[in-house]
């Protein structure tokens, strides 16, 4: 790598780390990946550097990591692109020491707190007149009571990731008062009280469900995408997308450009709404201050998202631009078993999902131009996999299935990317 040319770090090697190295990489733009784990990242060619460091989940040991990593192979002025939120929450609390050495994409505290903690993000929302879905913070199981006749419910956490980390799931569901109290009671085993939100659950799968995409600056969006995810996992309540595509929807960009202008966002950006069918609304779930699973969507509908960050923070002129509808995102390590298993439920039809791979111009990991990635993939999906869904609490290991309780269902709450 030249020194002298500034380039970019990437802070997280997994798909959505690949596609910046990719919009950059096609530029001839160096880029250095540092992670905590193997990824695919590290076998792309547009890779420059990879570097393993032991710990990006705590915030003091990321920053002095990242900082380590520039001042050892002379990356001053290079831009970081974060892409966990565990690593958006530490650049932003400590962006005025990262903004010595490097460019931060990341917004100030000040901003990003709304979008870090879901009682913030709905507290602000509804302060704006933004649609959000009933949610209840009860401090002690007593409290519970009260919404027994609001079943079913999800339990989930508003900062996701110390859940997450402790439980390998992004929330849970609840049919029943019994349910709802043994999950409150294993929840604040993990979390503290003030963490736990308690949500009511909108019907429908994920082709409800919108996300507002954009590199928003000075109060206003620079470049614009609305997708709609047409297949994800599990159906109803998805952890993640496996299909996505384009669309147009004036009203979700309204709502998602009058919350970004409340809170002065910098940055690239995913909002994710999904419409009630009760009442017609377009109900905001959540705010991912960073490029998103599927960002790669941008490349092939006309919108570089990484690209227009990256020039940004760099001088360059950047020019609007806004995504065409009707493109396709596929990750097919797990949207080949959901369309199998839509398939089969009748929930999914031949012609619907040939339509979908005609129409599908990006694919998470695959690239004829870049093909070791994906073959990696293919080779690292039980290592890929232990390190997703196994997870450690109290020093014993935990899987997903080992986390049902009560018959809950751990796939519920708000999808994953």
């Amino acid at each position: 790598m030249n020194p002298q040319q500034i380039g970019a770090i990437v802070i997280g090697g997994e798909h959505p780390g690949l596609g910046i190295a990719r919009s950059l990489g096609r530029r001839g733009i160096p880029i250095c990946v540092i992670d905590d784990q193997h990824s695919v990242s590290q076998f792309s060619k547009y890779v420059n550097r990879v570097v393993r460091v032991k710990d990006l989940r705590d915030e003091q040991n990321t920053v002095d990591s990242v900082l380590e990593v520039g001042r050892r192979y002379g990356l001053e002025g290079w831009v970081l692109f974060p892409t966990r939120d565990e690593t958006v929450a530490a650049f932003s609390r400590y962006r005025d020491r990262l903004a010595e050495f490097f460019r931060v994409t990341t917004a100030g505290w000040d901003t990003v707190r709304w979008a870090w903690d879901k009682k913030n993000t709905y507290d602000r929302a509804a302060e704006l007149g933004i649609p959000v879905p009933h949610t209840y913070n009860p401090r002690t199981e007593r409290e519970l009571v009260d919404l027994y006749s609001r079943l079913p419910l999800a339990l989930k956490p508003a900062v996701k990731e110390n859940f997450f980390y402790a439980t390998g799931a992004k929330a849970w569901r609840a049919e029943t008062p019994d349910q709802l109290n043994v999950l409150f009671r294993k929840a604040i085993q993990q979390i503290r009280p003030e963490e736990i939100l308690i949500q009511e659950i909108i019907p429908g799968d994920g082709q409800r469900q919108y996300s507002y995409c954009a590199f928003f600056r000075d109060g206003e969006a620079q470049s614009t995408l609305v997708a709609k995810r047409m297949r994800q996992h599990p159906r109803e309540f998805g952890r993640a997308a496996t299909y996505v595509e384009t669309t147009e929807h004036p009203e979700i960009e309204e709502l998602s450009e009058r919350f970004l202008r409340a809170i002065d966002y910098y940055g690239l950006v995913e909002v994710e709404f999904k419409q009630d069918p009760r009442d017609g609304q377009f109900k905001l779930l959540d705010v991912n201050a960073r490029t998103w699973g599927f960002h790669s969507i941008g490349v092939p509908a006309g919108v570089d998202f990484p690209y227009l960050l990256y020039a940004d923070q760099v001088g360059q002129p950047v020019n609007r631009c806004r995504a065409r509808a009707g493109v396709g995102w596929l990750r097919a390590v797990t949207d080949l078993p959901t369309a199998a298993s839509d398939l089969w439920a009748g929930e999914l039809s031949l012609r619907s999902y040939w339509k979908s791979l005609k129409r599908t111009r990006v694919e998470s990991v695959f690239c004829l131009r870049d093909p070791l990635p994906s073959v990696a993939e293919v080779l690292m999906l039980p290592y890929l996999l232990t390190k997703k869904y196994f997870v450690k609490s109290e020093g014993e290991p935990e899987t997903q299935a080992a986390c049902e309780v009560a018959g809950a269902d751990l796939s519920a709450g708000r999808p994953a990317e």
